[in-house]
């Protein structure tokens, strides 16, 4: 018979309750905490999977956001040779150009579409080597300036001409805004951005709205546009008759309007160096939504990494140090309502920054540096012999900063 059964009188070896639950639980335990191991280990894999899957999904979805303007780049390689060469290392010069184009969803509640786009502001912005200051120059485009001959929409080419500054972007687009800018200063532009109204409106409305100080009382029924006086948050409707608003605010002029520009922009700048939305995830992505849609750029900017890279290098300016100002001008001489480069001052701008030279602003009276001051609001020349030592100080680069009339992106307190 089996040993230990009921007619053996070996004393069975008993496997008590407790002795056999302890190895049996043991195992058990191991077992468990082997799968919560295991599991735990898929869990978090398939966690980083999904967020590299969403991060990815993000990312092309923003990079694929930017329209890339390959036939300017295109018309743009076709005239290299006429081209000027970049002369600082590091240094870049970006042509921003605002678009008054009605096509496109959104924009046509501000004019029928005529199939022909101007543009409505133009500014060029220098950023220096080392990164320690950015500079904005403002082009009226009421400006009288040698267009280039450039292709047009439909193939065909314009003849060079005499003409205000914006008939370039009507006539070319941006590669022959780009020629013409180029001709004028003989800067080389490096990379260019072209927003329409509704991507304005968008951004503005992106980063929570802009706050700016308005003088006086503003009330225009074409800009759709009332604001009272004093500290006002402005959203993207209001933002974009702000900036373009012209004829009921101050004397009419274009000069008014560039300061208005300059004045937003300036705002937007100290928006978004704000850690409420650069370092607020939830408020960025729709910022980066907003800002990528809103842009068509040269190929060299249309990716997200292009638009890093460039923005990177902004990001510790000083506000101070970031300027604002409208290239020395004065009223043409064949019509009151035009305006004219006023040398030497804008060659004076232009040789600073081709060679990345220190430029100062001033919201003040300033000289021009060859005897002449000119009025900070509005370009008025007035002759000034008395200072006269500055003419030669301001040929050579590593002369003392000149100083232009403009402003700096500290912001307006309304004081």
């Amino acid at each position: 018979m089996p040993s230990g059964g009921p007619d053996d009188k070996t004393p069975a070896v008993a496997l008590g309750p407790g002795a056999g639950a302890s190895a049996s639980g043991d195992g058990l335990i191991r077992r468990r905490r082997r799968r919560w191991t295991c599991g735990g280990t898929v869990g978090m894999v398939g966690v980083l999977a999904g967020a590299l899957v969403a991060g990815w999904v993000v990312y092309t979805k923003l990079d694929g956001n930017i329209t890339p303007d390959e036939a300017a780049a295109a018309e743009l390689a076709r005239y290299e040779r006429e081209r000027p060469t970049a002369l600082v290392r590091g240094a870049q010069n970006i042509l921003l150009i605002g678009s008054d184009s009605r096509a496109g969803e959104g924009n046509g509640e501000y004019g029928r579409d005529t199939g022909t786009e101007r543009s409505d502001t133009t500014i060029l912005l220098h950023l220096s080597a080392g990164r320690g200051s950015a500079t904005a120059v403002s082009i009226p485009r009421d400006l009288m300036v040698d267009v280039p001959g450039c292709r047009r929409p439909d193939g065909k080419r314009s003849t060079p001409m005499f003409a205000m500054f914006n008939y370039a972007f009507e006539t070319g687009g941006s590669a022959c805004t780009i020629r013409t800018v180029e001709q004028m200063t003989d800067i080389r532009i490096d990379h260019h951005v072209v927003v329409d109204f509704s991507g304005f409106k968008k951004l503005v409305d992106a980063v929570g709205g802009v706050r700016i100080c308005v003088a006086e009382p503003i009330v225009d029924k074409e800009a759709k546009l009332r604001l009272p006086a004093g500290l006002v948050t402005l959203d993207g409707e209001q933002a974009l008759g702000y900036v373009r608003v012209r004829k009921s605010l101050g004397n009419g002029s274009d000069t008014d309007r560039m300061e208005r520009q300059q004045q937003f922009l300036a705002a937007l700048v100290q928006k978004l160096r704000g850690n409420d939305v650069l370092l607020n995830p939830v408020k960025l992505y729709p910022v980066l939504d907003a800002a990528t849609s809103a842009l068509t750029t040269d190929p060299g900017l249309a990716s997200l990494r292009g638009l890093y890279d460039l923005v990177r290098g902004l990001r510790d300016i000083p506000t101070e140090r970031v300027q604002f100002l409208t290239v020395p001008r004065e009223s043409y001489a064949g019509n009151a309502n035009r305006d004219q480069l006023m040398e030497p001052a804008a060659e004076r701008l232009f040789e600073r920054l081709r060679s990345d030279a220190p430029v100062q602003v001033s919201g003040k009276t300033v000289l021009d540096f060859a005897g002449s001051a000119y009025e900070g609001n509005g370009g008025t020349v007035s002759e000034s012999n008395g200072y006269g030592e500055y003419a030669d100080s301001v040929l050579s680069p590593a002369s003392p900063a000149p100083t232009f009339s403009g402003k700096t992106a500290v912001e307006d307190d309304c004081r």
